[in-house]
């Protein structure tokens, strides 16, 4: 069995990203480290850590996705870019909700967040936290302690 780590939570959302045929890059980490004036794969999903709570039985990865992409003037509207980039989004909800990968799931409800003419680029797009649970059963028989 895959171990349930942080790791693995991420190596899971970049699947996803790369999986899907309408994000041409996944990236990780602050999304205002991006050189967003050289990067040029749009659509974009970023994966941000927000925190890990943990309680009796279980420990949930909180995330924040941001599916964006450029406006162009020859090519799509704002209106476009925020209904492809939404559909992309809850793909990845419906993905996340109706599997388990390697003992990762989701429940709950979310609130997908617009932004238009954000960060040095202009991207226009979305925004959702999305929590990634484990099951935790606390084993101390396998903690690496003497």
């Amino acid at each position: 069995m895959t171990p349930k780590t942080y790791n693995n939570a991420l190596t899971l959302l970049r699947k996803i990203g790369n999986d899907h045929l309408m994000i041409n890059s996944t990236t990780v980490g602050d999304i205002h480290e991006i050189d967003l004036e050289k990067f040029t794969k749009f659509p974009l999903l970023h994966i941000n850590t927000v925190n890990v709570e943990v309680n009796e039985s279980t420990m949930t990865m909180n995330f924040q996705l941001f599916l964006a992409d450029l406006v162009t003037e020859n090519a799509e509207s704002e209106e476009d870019v925020l209904s492809d980039t939404l559909q992309i989004v809850t793909d990845i909800l419906s993905l996340l909700r109706n599997e388990t990968y390697e003992g990762f799931y989701t429940e709950g409800n979310y609130t997908i967040e617009p932004f238009v003419e954000r960060f040095d680029n202009s991207l226009t797009g979305w925004v959702v936290n999305i929590p990634l649970i484990v099951d935790n059963d606390y084993q101390s028989c396998d903690l690496p302690i003497v």
